[in-house]
């Protein structure tokens, strides 16, 4: 052990998560679903567009209920989560998704396929992805130790950077030989691997929830237990405001970037899926960088400026003309892929599961995907209606010009002073927030965690 770790521990070094099995199944299961779901992410407003010829308001309508999920049932869902074992939760989850994107190939080899099924499927695949993510993040905590969560947590966001990277590519290859609707089938089959690998999971899981008494507290109950947890903490708070301005100016953008690409730019989708495909190298590179670069300048440095610096490369989406854009596309996705998105989630995430007790963990996920996620349907309806009313390049800088601002608020918080994160999860976090500004401020290790090198 360090010298430098905290003292009067003789906790032995934390095993690498290679050797951790249950992980492993779950990262693994993880990874085979987020390379399906890059295939939808291009075949689902593919198939809106091409094959239905949807315009702008129908494809953002389409966007806006995919999300929508998030509002209506994200906070129950937390509750449901910590009541209840979160593996079940998980299996549930990938397989009402593998069998509501299996009805949209059916639907077209059947000459049924029609815009009301694809709005169906999207409110019901968001459903399952409300309490899978919520479930998810949850379960993380209680799979790993404490100190492997950050690891845990880069490790799956470099499958996601990895699939983000290979998917696009393979998803525009697909789309054109085998047209949008039947790519979706690939998307289909990866939530059922996903389903079998996570039961495959052997390690047992309590109910973290249960009162002693054996009597529980109202929902209603629970669910304002976490939205004062969340919104009176001085950490989560800024986090959940920035994520959500940029998710609301971000999904104003993208429910009609797809649109814009084959209408304004002239794209194909083999050439949407390349030009996505090397835009997420950003995603790998700030996967492996974002444990390092918190390291270096701090975490909460590494949170405000990993999003502050690389949001205004948005504004490339709607200067793009279509001799520049596959340049001006590909630095975009790479810059922002990067920084706003692997850097600051894989940094901000870990913050938030380390320093909430694990009772309060499903409540604490589903009162941010609630704060955060609940923008997005918001942002994909009024995208789809300004880029019906103004335009589509009009709308495209209305997203970029907010998602630029999203970034003040961690920078005018206690999130720009905190140099690692506070070691005690549970009601001693303001103590030991104060304590570790202290720490951070004096170059002394932070109280409950190893000493920075």
């Amino acid at each position: 052990m360090s010298k430098n770790a905290k003292a009067g521990s003789d906790a032995p070094r934390s095993r690498s998560l290679w050797r951790h099995p249950d992980f492993m199944k779950l990262w693994t299961g993880e990874t085979i679903s987020q390379l399906g779901t890059q295939v939808t992410l291009l075949a689902l407003p593919l198939t809106a567009v091409v094959i239905l010829k949807a315009n702008a308001f129908q494809v953002g309508l389409l966007s806006t209920l995919e999300f929508l999920p998030f509002i209506l049932v994200g906070l129950p869902a937390g509750v449901w989560v910590d009541r209840l074992r979160r593996r079940p939760i998980l299996i549930a989850g990938d397989l009402l998704r593998a069998l509501t994107l299996g009805s949209i190939p059916l639907a077209y080899e059947l000459h049924a396929l029609h815009m009301d099924q694809l709005y169906l499927v999207a409110f019901l695949t968001g459903i399952g992805t409300v309490f899978f993510d919520v479930a998810y993040q949850a379960y993380l905590p209680s799979l790993v130790e404490r100190d492997q969560i950050v690891d845990g947590n880069s490790k799956l966001e470099i499958s996601r950077s990895g699939a983000q990277l290979a998917g696009p590519g393979i998803a525009g290859i697909l789309i054109q030989a085998i047209k949008a609707p039947v790519a979706i089938l690939v998307d289909a089959v990866s939530y059922l691997w996903s389903a079998i690998f996570v039961g495959l999971i052997r390690r047992p899981e309590a109910p973290v929830d249960t009162a002693a008494t054996g009597t529980r507290p109202k929902m209603r109950h629970e669910i304002r237990e976490g939205l004062r947890y969340v919104w009176r903490h001085e950490l989560l708070r800024p986090i959940a405001l920035c994520t959500a301005t940029g998710n609301l100016f971000g999904s104003i953008a993208f429910a009609i970037l797809i649109l814009f690409a084959v209408r304004t730019l002239h794209l194909k989708a083999g050439e949407i899926g390349v030009i996505f495909a090397l835009g997420n190298v950003g995603f790998l590179f700030g996967a492996f960088s974002a444990r390092r670069i918190a390291d270096r300048i701090g975490v909460g440095p590494a949170i405000i400026w990993s999003i502050g610096l690389t949001s205004p490369f948005y504004f490339l989406v709607p200067l793009a003309t279509p001799s520049t854009a596959f340049a001006f596309l590909v630095v975009e996705g790479f810059a922002v892929g990067w920084g706003s998105m692997a850097v600051y989630n894989i940094n901000q995430v870990s913050l938030r599961q380390a320093i909430t007790p694990d009772r309060m963990q499903g409540k604490m996920n589903a009162t941010m995907r609630f704060m955060v996620w609940g923008t997005i349907p918001i942002g994909s309806f009024l995208g789809g209606v300004l880029g019906r009313s103004i335009g589509l390049r009009p709308t495209l800088w209305i997203g970029a010009a907010g998602g630029v601002l999203a970034f003040l608020w961690p920078l005018l918080s206690p999130v720009r002073r905190l140099r690692v994160i506070p070691g005690a999860p549970a009601e001693q976090i303001p103590e030991t927030f104060e304590a570790a500004l202290v720490a951070s401020e004096e170059g002394l290790p932070e109280p409950g965690s190893a000493a920075r090198p």
